[in-house]
């Protein structure tokens, strides 16, 4: 398994307030998830009324596919016409390199804290 990361900044001039901001982001998370099948957020600069600093996410048991999609989604963001992306940074982790990371949480206690989370429910 591999699992592909790419950050970028993206400069939002246009935004006059975090609600034209949040539409521009809101926008491009679901263009990219709809079309690439990833994972989107916003990771940083929440509160910044013209930069977004945005997260994709991509998992594949082949690592070139991995590297295709995240290729394929930096192409489409420095080919947009009204918006120039800044800084993009990339990360391929391996499934084995976190399976032998010894700062990784035992497995099973994860499990049995996210079936407990999910048992308590909503109200408590």
């Amino acid at each position: 398994m591999v699992i592909g990361v790419l950050q970028f900044e993206l400069p939002i001039p246009q935004a006059s307030s975090l609600k034209d901001k949040r539409r521009v982001v809101r926008s491009l998370k679901d263009r990219l998830h709809r079309e690439h099948l990833v994972a989107v957020a916003e990771i940083g600069s929440q509160d910044v009324l013209n930069v977004a600093v945005m997260g994709v996410a991509s998992l594949s048991a082949d690592g070139r596919q991995v590297g295709k999609t995240l290729d394929a989604i930096d192409a489409k963001l420095r080919a947009q016409r009204d918006a120039e992306v800044g800084r993009v940074t990339r990360a391929m982790i391996n499934s084995e390199a976190i399976e032998t990371s010894p700062t990784l949480a035992d497995t099973d206690e994860l499990r049995r804290e996210m079936l407990s989370h999910m048992n308590e429910g909503p109200d408590q």
